[in-house]
């Protein structure tokens, strides 16, 4: 394999996005919304035993205009399910969504057989980065989806250890 000329310009935004994407990885501000008992636990996580504030995420957000991340917590419902649509529309890019719990994930315990107005996973109409499955989630499970988002938005894997990509 021969040696190739690179411009400098493009080596230097390579760096530049790295460590972008490390200060955001370091800052995700989550949005203040939760459905049902699974936001209990959301925020229980945000209190000082568990300190969400050692990963950068304890600044939960009351606006999706000043938030990257949605943590979707608890039963969605058909009703409901336009409104948390727009809420993410709303959120500047790049955005992030976590799905916290089993009705987020799959519908939970309501999702039997003619059961019409609950949405089967928060997946059917949001684009799914994490999923954290419990019925509630402990907060230490929040924890570690927080830091698989982490590694999922710094790319961590890949330019940590460049023989995994």
């Amino acid at each position: 394999m021969g040696t190739q000329n690179v411009p400098s310009s493009l080596v230097q935004f390579a760096i530049a996005d790295k460590l972008i994407n490390i200060g955001r990885a370091n800052s995700l501000w989550p949005l203040t919304f939760g459905i049902a008992c699974c936001a209990i636990e959301m925020m229980a996580t945000g209190c000082a035993r568990f300190d969400m504030s050692r990963f950068g995420a304890e600044v939960f957000r009351p606006s999706p205009r000043q938030s990257d991340v949605m943590i979707v917590a608890g039963t969605i419902t058909k009703k409901m399910m336009p409104g948390i649509k727009t809420l993410y529309d709303q959120m500047p890019e790049p955005k992030w969504v976590m799905a916290l719990g089993n009705c987020a994930i799959s519908g939970g315990p309501f999702a039997f057989e003619g059961q019409y107005s609950i949405v089967l996973g928060a997946d059917e109409f949001l684009p799914v980065d994490v999923y954290v499955p419990g019925c509630p989630p402990r907060p230490e499970a929040l924890l570690q989806g927080i830091i698989e988002l982490e590694h999922l938005v710094s790319d961590w894997k890949r330019w940590e250890n460049p023989e995994i990509a």
